[in-house]
């Protein structure tokens, strides 16, 4: 291994010794410690998010025969990454005590998680995408399950791997079909056979197919998405909040990566399935959100419409000049996304007590009276979501409006504008059961959990308002993607 292969895995190697150490040194800890492996992780993705910052702003570096690269879209996703991280583990901290499911496996199995998803950014080779896909994947499944022996936590985690397998197998096979077609795993090489013609297209089409399917799973698009609602239900309210943003956030990373290096040829033939894709997404997400009355699942839904306004992104990509602003579109959205999930399930764990109760939406009834810092925070995610002012949601969907517009699919964004108004029922019907209602919900103080619900709303506020900076850097990340 050269200097520059290390150079170029180093935030992933730190994570991935710290991760190492930090599931041995919990044999040290007494079970009453237990929590001092959160901040031990914290101060892990602390040190890995300055590591990578440090190397942001140098040429793209390609390492191990260029089979990853440390380049502007991977340091721009990777810093979401541990961010999605740090916020996961605030939210588990005084939730995993309480509910009594305070095991120190659970915080280096997130560490291992994010350790995927920062190689998932950095991949460059269909063999290296399929191992972060898997890395990022296990420790979930794992975790999923995690409130052993509650039957619903069981039956999310026995769920999200069969169906996660079988995602997997998929994306094997695709891969399978890429190199058939092309004789290349690499992405590089892969755009370079296909656009000189040499390639097998139908073959070549074929394997972008279940490569897509693959990730469609992972960032629960219809059809694939069937797993959602049951796994964001049972599986602890902490892990879900991790899921939602950082494994749809990854997803997207593989999507963005794959067909933005591999398959641009193919962007013409693949950019009608993409649109169908988002349009089926956004509509069955919000129309099916709207029945529930059980807010995790209410959730689960709305992330699934969420993932059908980011994959409008990949829509207008057959067209060349809109491309880079469709996909730093994408990217923008994916933060603006990651701030107000964080936050939303933030609320949640505050109010779930234990045996599933406080879940309920009527369970929010009084909430904004009682604790008015707490519902306006609530009040700011909602907006976020549904895409209103003055939020960083709104600023995100007129990004990926205007790419869509501009790529001349006006139905698409049409379809966009529809459900964001059909969205506002279900998510305003929480706002109006905090202030409008009457009722007596009782709240878990916890300091690391305030602290997250308030610096996230507060972003996804302020961010909002100053949105060009954060838009720059998503352009320049993708700057020298294709």
């Amino acid at each position: 291994m050269t200097q520059t292969d290390f150079s170029t895995i180093l935030p992933i190697t730190v994570l991935t010794a710290w991760a190492s150490l930090l599931l041995l040194a919990d044999l040290f800890l007494p079970r009453e410690r237990k929590g001092w492996t959160a901040l031990l992780a914290a101060l892990g993705l602390a040190l890995t998010m300055g590591i990578t910052l440090a190397q942001s702003g140098s040429e793209p570096a390609p390492g191990f025969g260029g089979m990853i690269v440390r380049d502007g879209f991977s340091t721009f996703l990777n810093v979401l990454f541990l961010l999605t991280g740090l916020l996961g583990i605030a939210l588990s901290y005084g939730y995993n005590h309480r509910m009594n499911i305070e095991r120190g496996e659970y915080y280096p199995l997130m560490l291992f998680s994010v350790v995927g998803m920062l190689l998932m950014a950095q991949a460059t080779n269909l063999i290296v995408v399929f191992l972060a896909l898997e890395l990022l994947s296990f420790p979930l499944y794992v975790m999923s399950a995690f409130a052993y022996p509650k039957l619903e936590s069981e039956e999310a985690g026995v769920k999200y791997f069969l169906l996660g397998a079988f995602a997997s197998g998929f994306v094997v096979y695709g891969i399978a079909l890429v190199f058939g077609a092309t004789g290349s795993t690499a992405l590089a090489s892969i755009f370079a056979v296909s656009s000189s013609g040499a390639a097998n297209l139908p073959l070549l089409l074929a394997g972008a197919g279940l490569i897509l399917v693959g990730f469609g799973f992972k960032v629960a698009a219809v059809p694939f998405h069937m797993w959602t609602p049951d796994v964001y239900q049972g599986a602890p309210t902490s892990v879900t909040a991790f899921m939602a943003a950082g494994a749809k956030a990854a997803g997207v990373a593989g999507l963005l990566r794959v067909f933005g290096m591999a398959f641009p040829t193919l962007a013409a033939d693949l950019s009608p399935v993409m649109a169908i894709l988002a349009a089926l997404t956004m509509i069955l997400g919000n129309l099916i959100a709207i029945a529930q009355t059980d807010i995790k699942r209410m959730l689960a839904y709305s992330s699934i419409a969420q993932a059908g306004y980011i994959l409008m992104a990949f829509a207008p990509a057959g067209n060349e000049n809109l491309r880079a602003i469709s996909i730093a579109a994408a990217l923008f959205y994916l933060v603006a996304y990651t701030l107000a999930s964080f936050g939303s399930w933030g609320v949640v764990i505050a109010l779930e007590k234990a045996e599933d109760q406080g879940l309920q939406i009527a369970d929010y009834a009084g909430l904004g009276k009682k604790y008015p810092l707490l519902g306006a925070a609530m009040t700011v995610f909602m907006l976020s979501l549904t895409g209103l002012p003055p939020t960083l949601g709104l600023v995100g969907k007129i990004y990926l409006f205007r790419a869509a517009l501009e790529g001349g699919l006006v139905w698409l964004a049409v379809v966009g504008v529809v459900t964001s108004l059909i969205s506002a029922f279900y998510y305003l019907r929480v706002v109006v059961n905090m202030f409008m209602r009457e009722g007596n919900p009782q709240v878990e103080r916890e300091w690391w959990l305030e602290l997250t619900i308030g610096a996230t709303a507060v972003m996804t506020v302020v961010v909002s308002l100053f949105p060009a900076p954060l838009f720059d850097w998503a352009q320049q990340a993708i700057m020298k993607l294709f």
